[in-house]
């Protein structure tokens, strides 16, 4: 039998706005970011802001959360190599497999992948990210899958990617320091206040919202302080000999967005964006215009993003701008209700996105 760790009242069909937004669950832990896997199962991290005892979850149908994949690899980090540190990425592959990117604790630990193969339910590997995928001060945050390759492209907010070989465990960075990966001077605001960092600057946080499109032709990505929407060629960003500025001509601006947190796109080329300063999901489409989707002062801080196989899009929805890493050092009460929402894209959704 699974412990249950906590609660969350499931509210069926409940509508945000006149269009087809849903809150599928009301939960008492802030969660990080989703994803659903192949058979439906919707999978949540839960956000080490706010110091939860378990980082990964599932949401049963009932509402309740349980320990994903088992109690023991979903607690802290052990001595054996189980557990984990802290995880805000993770992201379901088509056959399956949920990897979660383990930051560490913000670097405090060694970061790696976990991947769990929800078919056979057992560890699929567990993979170190190796220094020369990292710089000084890395904090792997979100990742995409490529579906042609065994590789792992995650979102550093020090300003690049790590590449990482799924099956051999090699790394390597690329776009470091490119005017894509980097934040651009531009405050984000949410409630009408200005998101500081412990000290009381002003946040400005690079590289952080990250997918990969449908066709599996282009990585999607952009700074969280940041107003563009740009992508890059998935076997551009792939290939290890192509030289760096070569690969850098290649970074296209696809589009605006506001100051943000995760995105996702169907496939058609809209790109979703959790658009916290608005409340808000908006869509940057192919014409690169950006427009809200929806707003509902439920929606405070929406983050990560899911594609699932019922054509649903899914988005945790938990506050952040209330914690201190993001509040002046100060928390700000009550934080929660916390959400899990579900919209139909404008195109098709598909899992792993």
């Amino acid at each position: 039998m699974i412990a249950r760790i906590a609660l969350a009242a499931l509210v069926a069909a409940t509508p945000l706005t006149a269009q087809t937004f849903e809150v599928v669950a009301e939960l008492d832990q802030g969660p990080g970011n989703v994803t659903v896997t192949p058979d439906g199962r919707i999978i949540l991290s839960l956000h080490q802001f706010y110091a939860p005892e378990m980082r990964v979850v599932e949401l049963t149908e009932d509402g309740s959360l349980v320990p994903f994949p088992t109690p023991r690899w979903a607690g802290p980090r052990q001595a054996d190599g189980t557990g984990l540190a802290a995880v805000l990425g993770l992201r379901s592959s088509a056959d399956g497999v949920v990897w979660m990117l383990d930051n560490g604790s913000g670097g405090q630990v060694q970061q790696r992948l976990v991947g769990w193969n929800t078919q056979t339910d057992e560890l699929e590997a567990a993979i170190d990210i190796p220094a020369e995928a990292s710089v000084e001060g890395s904090f792997h945050n979100d990742l995409a899958l490529d579906a042609e390759r065994p590789l792992a492209y995650t979102a550093d907010i020090a300003g690049g990617f790590a590449i990482i070989n799924l099956e051999t465990g090699e790394g390597r960075r690329a776009l470091d320091g490119h005017v894509s990966t980097m934040a651009e001077d531009v405050d984000f605001i949410v409630r009408g206040e200005l998101l500081r960092n412990p000290d009381g600057s002003r946040a400005r946080v690079a590289l952080n919202p990250i997918t990969i499109s449908p066709d599996n032709e282009w990585v999607y990505y952009g700074a969280m302080n940041g107003t563009a929407v740009w992508r890059v060629p998935t076997a551009a960003l792939a290939d290890p000999e192509l030289p760096a500025e070569e690969l850098a001509a290649l970074v296209e601006r696809y589009g605006d967005k506001p100051p943000s947190d995760g995105i996702t796109v169907d496939d058609i080329g809209n790109v979703y964006i959790t658009d916290g300063g608005g409340n808000a999901i908006g869509v940057t489409g192919p014409d690169g215009r950006y427009r809200v989707l929806v707003a509902d002062p439920r929606i405070e801080w929406p983050d990560g993003m899911s594609a699932g196989p019922d054509g649903w899009m899914y988005a945790t929805v938990n506050r952040l701008n209330n914690t201190p890493p993001l509040n002046a050092g100060a928390s700000t009460e009550p934080a929660g209700p916390y959400y899990v929402v579900r919209w139909r894209p404008i195109g098709s959704a598909v899992v792993g996105r």
